[in-house]
């Protein structure tokens, strides 16, 4: 049965390496919508490609200089918050691949939620400001929420089949990014470029920032929480620089399942696509003779500070997820653009949730202005 899609965030890591996957099974889905950033050039190649019904990019300059570029009648264009919560939104839509970056991809969420779309969910700060919102509102309407994130798509492959009550503890893996090994002294001259050179995967700016922090695990930690109902105790990370192992679950009779395979996020977007089914594709496979050794250390929490306060926003809970993500992402703009070090990343973090005073239920009002507020404050923090 043709599967009817959206995504948002087409033009980025995530949303291109989709319509990678769609291009493998042409008679499995159709593209009716897309959204993009600023990158003209090649979401215009994606529109001729696969044609789809309705468009959004980010701002209205760019909205009214691809109507002069594209002018098929068929295709509805617009832009900005309203466009994206369109395409989220578009009638007849199956499943709405949610790549985009940062705290933006909530308000979409919720739009897709409320018109009972699946949603294949690589926008992890969506769980991290709005966990409790998108749950309740997910169980309530009874949509399937399908993780993206390979390490969150591994936990839910390894729990098919499985009874919730018998799980012991999940392990999420990390590479340890492009810094791992370093100590304090070795990171105070890190510059953008370097930083940017994740030794494994493919992806985003401002993950592959977060993963040379480690932040993007404890953002996933946080996720995981919500996704998978654990307490926090019961989620544990560990570096495991090879990414082969994805991650894992304990149970209580101490086995321990894993899910494997090559550092392609093509493979986790494909589970969610098809799910529950798996499809034949020619994609890398994995070679234990050329990965034959995988090996394990604990994270440095003292060197790598952002992975440690991520675990104390989400034990906080309330707001304080909110400030974390908000202030974490104005110091990794500030950092990409030379504003500030890479060591004051998490600086900017911790200083930020010590001036919040948390709100213990937020409303998605109280998200919006917490938010709004983080952010201005981090920008007027001097470090």
């Amino acid at each position: 049965m043709l599967k009817r899609i959206s995504i948002l965030g087409s033009t980025g890591s995530v949303g291109t390496q989709t319509l990678e996957v769609i291009r493998q099974f042409p008679e499995e889905f159709e593209v009716v919508g897309l959204s993009a950033g600023d990158n003209l050039d090649l979401l215009i190649k994606q529109i001729k490609e696969f044609k789809p019904k309705i468009v959004s990019i980010k701002s209205y300059e760019k909205l009214k200089e691809i109507k002069h570029i594209i002018t098929h009648k068929g295709i509805e264009f617009t832009s900005g918050l309203e466009g994206l919560n369109q395409v989220a939104a578009a009638p007849g839509v199956d499943i709405v691949v949610n790549a985009l970056s940062g705290c933006l991809g909530l308000i979409p969420t919720i739009a897709s939620i409320k018109e009972g779309k699946n949603i294949a969910l690589a926008n992890k700060e969506t769980l991290v400001v709005g966990g409790d919102i998108i749950m309740e509102e997910a169980n309530r309407i009874n949509i399937q929420l399908l993780p993206v994130d390979s390490e969150h798509s591994a936990i839910f492959q390894c729990l098919q089949g499985e009874n919730k009550k018998d799980i012991n503890k999940i392990i999420l893996t990390a590479s340890g990014g492009p810094f791992r090994g370093f100590r304090q002294k070795g990171l105070v001259n890190v510059t953008p470029e370097k930083a940017l050179k994740h030794p494994n995967w493919s992806m985003g700016s401002k993950i592959t920032v977060d993963s040379a922090t480690l932040m993007n695990k404890g953002l996933e930690v946080i996720e995981a929480h919500w996704l998978f109902g654990l307490d926090y105790s019961r989620i544990k990370v560990i570096i495991h620089p090879q990414s082969i192992i994805h991650s894992m679950v304990e149970f209580a009779d101490g086995s321990i399942i894993a899910q494997m395979g090559p550092p392609d996020m093509r493979i986790p977007i494909q589970y969610a696509l098809f799910y529950p089914e798996r499809k034949k594709n020619n994609f890398s496979k994995m070679d234990f003779i050329k990965y034959n050794r995988l090996t394990f250390e604990e994270p440095d929490t003292q060197t790598f500070s952002s992975l440690a306060l991520a675990y104390e926003a989400g034990r906080i809970g309330g707001s304080m997820p909110v400030v974390l993500n908000a202030a974490n992402e104005v110091a990794v703009n500030l950092f990409l653009t030379r504003r500030i070090g890479f060591l004051d990343i998490p600086r900017l973090v911790e200083k930020m949730m010590n001036k919040h005073t948390v709100v213990k239920d937020p409303s998605l009002e109280d998200i919006k202005e917490i938010d709004e507020w983080a952010r201005e404050e981090a920008l007027r923090t001097k470090l």
